[in-house]
């Protein structure tokens, strides 16, 4: 679990002798200082605000499905409608807040904005009736995760070297998912004493939330970029300027980044929105006998599960991608993933309820595989610190918008067919999305070792 918040934030200060890596990957230090740097300060910041942003989001996230399939008497296919579209509506905005944090080099104010979004939009479920109300304020709070997403990403990415951002992208999915669990666990024992229902919740989601705005206020400002003769054209002027759209982002995007768009494009068609393996959890429990506050009380339990996972092997995952291919580390990622919905079809399929726990325990193991080295790809494969952010949202952009129809078709194959055949869909497209990776040619963009 992180430490202390203000020695995490205030005490992990620069270290002298550290220059930022350039495209090449060279890196320089000082005599006095051969050990690895620490991460700067604004790194930790930038983690503490993605605990509590994710404490906040998971103490609502995981009663959402019976939320909707009861509290409001939806049906599935309206659940994958919502959830699909706020997710769509999360890449989009990824795209043009990412580039638009390119050109004004300002990405703590979008960070802020984003955050503020969020954190008024999740309380405001707890006071909604209607489906209508409820997906129009889950696309809000899905839409301030967009304005936030890829300026962050770019921020935390211009304060390190290139040999330490897997690294950092590690400790800050740790923090995220050290947060998530956090507000899974409490959302359980909340919803275990009796004390709160699933309304009183999103309510209680505000404070967390607050807290994440108030330390963006506080500690996080943005880094001096560094530069290097990578980014700028013989006579000066910079290599490239910041993308407005998906066709500028595209055009100024590297030939690496490109190729690397087709496997997450087939990947994201097969990434169904996380609503629908706990949706099968939810009614395999009530199936076997469990009574509906014990299955509702499991929901957050299982999210947790998923998240201790996710937090003690983030740091581990992204460190690994800097030493060894992280083409390779994501492949293998991608084919636990795989393994994951083959498993959620067993248990759609009348398998037993404890597979619902090895399911999300494995989903664990494959975000550990696959986030950290997945930022640190697009950050090798994106050497102009005056585009990182575009590239970014151009890569979340194409992984999210996938989640639209990628929902929808679960949703309709688990209608039409049951939830066995849009779980095994997901599987073969996971798979298919691995072999392609290794097909493209991207195995080059190696981390360089750090000097010694």
């Amino acid at each position: 679990m992180p430490h202390a918040l203000a020695g995490a934030i205030i005490g992990s200060q620069p270290q002298p002798g550290r220059v930022n890596a350039g495209g090449d990957g060279e890196t320089m230090r000082s005599d006095l200082q051969p050990e690895r740097p620490r991460l700067p300060r604004v790194v930790w910041a930038a983690a503490w605000v993605s605990f509590f942003a994710d404490f906040s989001t998971e103490l609502i996230y995981g009663v959402l499905p019976a939320f909707y399939l009861h509290t409001l008497s939806l049906g599935i296919v309206s659940l994958g409608l919502i959830e699909g579209l706020a997710e769509s509506v999360v890449a989009a905005t990824k795209l043009f807040s990412g580039s638009l944090s390119d050109r004004t080099g300002r990405r703590p104010r979008w960070m802020l904005a984003g955050y503020t979004l969020s954190g008024l939009a999740k309380p405001a479920l707890g006071l909604a009736s209607g489906g209508l109300l409820v997906g129009a304020l889950r696309v809000l709070d899905r839409f301030g995760k967009g304005l936030r997403g890829a300026p962050r990403d770019a921020l935390v990415t211009d304060a390190v070297r290139d040999a330490d951002h897997g690294r950092m992208f590690g400790v800050q999915r740790a923090f995220d998912h050290a947060g998530a669990l956090t507000g899974g666990l409490v959302a359980a024992g909340l919803l275990a004493s009796g004390w709160v229902d699933s309304r009183t919740l999103f309510l209680f989601s505000a404070i967390p939330g607050a807290i994440a705005v108030a330390i963006i206020l506080a500690f996080v400002r943005e880094p001096r970029r560094q530069t290097d003769d990578t980014e700028r054209e013989p006579d000066g002027k910079r290599a490239s300027n910041p993308p407005w759209s998906v066709w500028d982002a595209w055009r100024t995007a590297s030939p690496g980044l490109r190729r690397f768009l087709l496997p997450i494009s087939i990947f994201a068609l097969g990434n169904a929105s996380d609503m629908l393996l706990l949706a099968i959890a939810y009614e395999r429990f009530l199936a076997v006998g469990y009574p509906e506050p014990v299955a509702l009380g499991f929901l957050p339990l299982l999210w947790a599960l998923l998240h201790v996972i996710r937090a003690l092997g983030s740091t581990w995952g992204g460190a690994q991608s800097d030493h060894v291919g992280r083409v390779a580390l994501v492949r293998f990622g991608w084919g636990v993933y795989a393994v994951v919905y083959v498993l959620a079809a067993w248990l759609a399929a009348g398998g037993p309820a404890w597979l619902a726990w090895l399911v999300f325990a494995l989903y664990g193991i494959h975000t550990i595989l696959t986030e950290a080295p997945e930022k640190a790809l697009v950050a090798a494969l994106s050497p102009d610190a005056q585009t990182r952010g575009g590239a970014y949202g151009l890569v979340q952009f194409v992984s999210g918008v996938g989640m639209l129809p990628a929902t929808l078709l679960a949703s309709a194959l688990w209608m039409g067919f049951g939830p066995g055949v849009a779980f095994l869909t997901d599987a073969l497209l996971a798979g298919f999305a691995a072999w392609m990776l290794g097909r493209i040619g991207l195995e080059r963009f190696r981390p360089h070792p750090p000097e010694a």
